[in-house]
């Protein structure tokens, strides 16, 4: 307990200096600016380390959930743990998401709390990880688009359309597929299980979310198509 508690620590204090790092260097920009640059670094951190687990190092999440913690998987859930416990004070204290957003950060704290205590089921945790992450760079992509003046753009659209694909793809089709091999296995146990259930319901919820926003973009830009058809119509019809 003492080791974990350490290493945690650590970890927290890695990402918290990082953050101070950055709003010294970068101060005159906003501290949202600097959290979203720190989100930014263990989204891709995260994702390469998560895909090597996978992809390389292994064992395999869809046929191996519920196996014993390897040493890369403890580390990058003790990265991924210290993270999310600095970003969660940070949105506490500066008030800056709503509540689904923090149900997402104490399910996945609890998740990986509960994958380090158990000594298991580190690699579905790992997926759970990779698959989250992969979205988050776009969606970082987004609000720096949108400081910068640059977000009406065709660059935009690039970073919304890849986040929606990537989102539906990755967190909702083979996110469910994970889910189903994790309650199939009789080997994860039954707090993992659940905690899959709900970590997938909360991605359900901003599936919802994005499907939503994604209809009213579509919508304002078939409506601007259609006011500048008409402009370019008019025009064309006043110089004949």
């Amino acid at each position: 307990m003492m080791l974990f508690l350490v290493e945690t620590s650590c970890s927290l204090i890695g990402w918290l200096s990082l953050y101070i790092l950055l709003c010294y260097v970068n101060g005159k920009r906003g501290c949202e600016w600097n959290c979203r640059l720190v989100t930014l670094l263990h989204g891709v951190l995260i994702v390469c380390v998560t895909a090597y687990i996978g992809f390389v190092d292994g064992p395999w999440p869809f046929t191996h959930p519920g196996t014993e913690n390897t040493p890369l998987q403890m580390l990058a859930l003790l990265l991924s743990l210290g993270y999310f416990l600095f970003d969660m004070a940070w949105c506490v204290y500066f008030r800056t998401e709503g509540q689904v957003m923090l149900a997402h950060h104490t399910l996945s704290i609890l998740g990986i709390v509960s994958a380090l205590g158990l000594g298991e089921s580190g690699i579905e945790v790992c997926a759970v990880l990779f698959g989250s992450e992969i979205t988050n760079p776009f969606l970082q992509a987004r609000w720096f688009l949108k400081q910068m003046g640059r977000y009406d753009s065709l660059t935009g659209d690039a970073v919304d359309l890849l986040f929606i694909t990537l989102y539906a793809f990755v967190r909702m089709g083979i996110g469910g597929r994970m889910l189903y091999c994790e309650l199939a296995s009789p080997k994860p146990k039954m707090v993992m299980k659940w905690g899959g259930v709900a970590i997938y319901g909360l991605s359900c919820v901003f599936m919802v979310d994005i499907a939503r926003f994604a209809c009213r973009k579509t919508r304002a830009k078939y409506k601007r198509w259609q006011e500048q058809r008409k402009l370019d119509s008019a025009n064309g019809h006043t110089g004949k």
